[in-house]
């Protein structure tokens, strides 16, 4: 300290610590000439001193004007360090630095000032303390005095000159403190990152795309910036960055893909756009550096299909057709496990779009890795049955299409069939809804004999009695009106006639027994007259309900169609078809005489030729005696025992009705129940002295009948 105050007159001293600024000048030119004399002397002991003297005395004084006069006074001291300047940054950056925190923004401002004056002289050297000038300068940028946020920027263009000039700064150590940074939200700080960023990615020697995975994800959280302007320039470097991949030979695409992934989907649509875009380049670019992040880019992509933006939409639907067209290889890191488990969380999005997309992945991948696919079956299988219950039928198709293909093999077929009559069993809204559509389409996609035969495998057993009814009634109306199943109707007319007919028709006997309309139908479809005759004869009282007599009415209507034309035209040969007429009028026999489906059926029936049946009754042929033979193309039985399967309808029959009646005795039970604890609840609020008249009279009778039973 006595050096300096020796080399360093006291009125010097006292005028560097005065308010007029003017004085604080003329003091630090004093201090500049000083320094200089001991520089050409050599004596760097005593400019150490003077040093020291300013950063302690002044630049850490409780007295602003003293702090101010120690900011000029070391920049006065380097000016006359001049070339040797370097050796003593070391001692004169701390100080000056640590006074841009400082409480006084003109301390602040002089703290500028100085520094820039302190850059000019050393130039290259201030490199080697760029990162805590850096730091420095970055909160001056947000400071709230524009004078000092002016002077930073003067400041700033200074520093720049200096990096894009020199060949000794340091990017890798730059890196870490620009990663820290790129966080904030303060605008201020923002446009001065990237402003530092264009401009280091203008320098040849600096490798900035590099290290863009270090701040690229802060560059895109800056496009939802409140300020047009923000947007504006990280969109400009974004566009530069993105350029400059398209013509790199080497860009690590892993890292980055990470990034974009997670903001394509931001809430905000230009953040969304330009990530999607990006996806949409590097899918194009990355190749085999990508595959392990496929299932992460379309996570990206599936619901930026169905964004509400339209110029969104297309990048994202452009992007998910050409990630589908690359071939990639399980044994070169394409995870199927991943991409099938991304397509089946897509299958839940609220858009109809993306959950068509989604299947359109695990048809291809099945189409491509079915075996990979099919090890996964069992996390993707309980979802695909659920959509088919998705309001979209493009939805519900698609999904069916892929229910399909994973059933090409026997055991799946037989597993999704059961599968299937499972999640009609839970959902019978699903049945009535969309029963018909999946039974047709997979009729349509699979053999239509081989579904319809192992679904009437699976109904024969089925323990709910109630459901095998409505299935099998749905499977019938199916059978009876779809166009796609009209070779089955062509295969079950021959059942009479040859083998393969035979085999079918008795193939859905034993499951269409659960519904004696069913087994009516089927055998008019087949052309068993006599034996539809019978089943009609067999019916009791319990089996003319409700819901029979709906059956029946569809039947009627149905025997009005196309389909039946064939045996609308029999009726012109009666005594060719003797057991269709009695069939038919077994029928007109059962339905109310107020239906319409009576007056449809009376009015067919009085179409009948009447000279035709008068010719069979003169030839004693009876309706009623059951010995004559119908056509001589269907006067074999084709070697199938009627006798024997209308025994099995109607034990089945006989199972339906006396499940019937145990649910009335059941709902009897439980409604006598609710009623006796009615009549309970007042006798115990009057005590146990009031007597109940009602309790001792003799028990109402109650109808046995059936739900939806009739008395016809």
């Amino acid at each position: 300290m006595a050096d300096a105050l020796s080399a360093i007159p006291a009125a010097v001293l006292r005028n560097l610590s005065d308010k007029l600024y003017e004085k604080r000048k003329n003091a630090a030119l004093e201090v500049e000439g000083i320094v200089k004399q001991l520089t050409a002397a050599g004596d760097h002991d005593k400019i150490t001193a003077v040093i020291n003297l300013l950063t302690h005395e002044y630049t850490y004084s409780p007295q602003a004007n003293h702090r101010k006069g120690g900011l000029i006074g070391l920049a006065a001291a380097t000016v006359g360090l001049s070339a040797e300047a370097a050796q003593h940054l070391e001692q004169i950056l701390p100080p000056v630095i640590n006074s841009f925190s400082d409480q006084d923004s003109r301390v602040r401002y002089y703290a500028c000032e100085a520094l820039y004056n302190i850059a000019k002289v050393v130039r290259g050297e201030f490199i080697f303390h760029f990162n805590k000038i850096f730091d420095a300068l970055c909160k001056l940028s947000a400071d709230s005095d524009p004078n000092v946020q002016s002077a930073a920027h003067l400041l700033d263009r200074l520093v720049k000159d200096i990096v894009t000039e020199s060949d000794q700064f340091s990017i890798e150590e730059f890196i870490p403190l620009l990663r820290e940074r790129m966080n904030v939200l303060n605008p201020y700080v923002r446009q001065f990152l990237v402003g530092w960023i264009t401009v280091l990615d203008s320098v040849p020697d600096i490798d900035m795309l590099g290290f863009l995975p270090d701040f690229l994800d802060g560059l895109f959280n800056m496009l939802s910036d409140s300020s047009h302007e923000i947007r504006q320039q990280a969109d400009s470097a974004l566009s530069e960055f993105l350029q400059e991949i398209k013509n790199s030979p080497s860009v690590d695409y892993g890292r980055m893909a990470e990034i974009l992934v997670q903001r394509a989907a931001s809430p905000d649509e230009f953040t969304r756009w330009t990530a999607i875009t990006w996806i949409n380049e590097f899918v194009k670019l990355g190749g085999d550096q990508l595959v392990p992040y496929y299932a992460d880019i379309l996570g990206a992509i599936l619901p930026c299909i169905a964004d509400k933006e339209e110029k969104i939409r297309v990048v994202a639907r452009e992007t998910n057709e050409e990630l589908r067209a690359i071939k990639a290889d399980p044994a070169e890191g394409f995870d199927v496990g991943a991409i099938l488990s991304i397509a089946r969380r897509q299958l839940s999005n609220e858009h109809e779009a993306t959950r068509i997309e989604s299947l359109h992945w695990i048809s291809t991948l099945l189409n491509r890795h079915r075996q990979e696919v099919l090890s996964f079956l069992n996390d993707i299988f309980d979802t695909l049955l659920k959509s088919l219950s998705d309001p979209s039928d493009q939805v519900v198709l698609l999904v069916l299409e892929v229910h399909a293909a994973i059933a090409k093999d026997q055991h799946n077929f037989r597993q999704l069939l059961i599968f299937l009559v499972q999640k009609f069993r839970t959902d019978h809204a699903l049945l009535e809804r969309r029963g018909a559509l999946i039974i047709r389409r997979l009729c349509v996609l699979l053999d239509a004999e081989r579904v319809y035969r192992e679904l009437s495998k699976i109904l024969e057993g089925e323990a709910d009695l109630d459901f095998a009814s409505t299935m099998v009634q749905a499977l019938n109306l199916i059978l009876l009106t779809s166009s796609e199943l009209s070779d089955l109707r062509d295969l079950l007319k021959k059942s009479l006639l040859n083998a393969t007919g035979k085999d079918f028709f008795l193939s859905l006997y034993a499951s269409w027994s659960h519904s004696s309309m069913a087994i009516i139908s089927l055998c008019l479809l087949a052309q068993a007259y006599q034996h539809a005759s019978s089943v009609i004869q067999s019916l009791t009282e319990e089996d003319i309900n409700v819901r029979f007599l709906v059956q029946l009415d569809k039947l009627i209507h149905l025997l009005e169609t196309p389909i039946f034309a064939y045996l609308r035209l029999q009726l012109l040969e009666p005594g060719r078809y003797i057991w269709l007429l009695k069939s038919l009028y077994g029928l007109l026999m059962l339905l109310p005489q107020q239906s319409a489906a009576f007056k449809i059926l009376r009015t067919r029936l009085k179409t009948v030729p009447s000279y035709s049946f008068k010719k069979e009754q003169i030839n004693h042929t009876s309706l009623e005696d059951g010995n004559n033979n119908e056509d001589s193309s269907h006067n074999t039985n084709n070697g199938i025992n009627f006798t024997s399967w209308l025994q099995q309808f109607q034990q089945k029959q006989q199972q339906h009705r006396m499940h019937s009646k145990t649910q009335v005795r059941t709902r009897n039970i439980t409604i006598s129940s609710k009623e006796v604890k009615e009549v309970q609840k007042p006798e115990e609020l009057r005590g146990p002295a009031t007597v109940v008249p009602e309790l001792n009279r003799p028990p109402v009778s109650r109808s046995r009948k059936g739900p939806g039973q009739l008395h016809l």
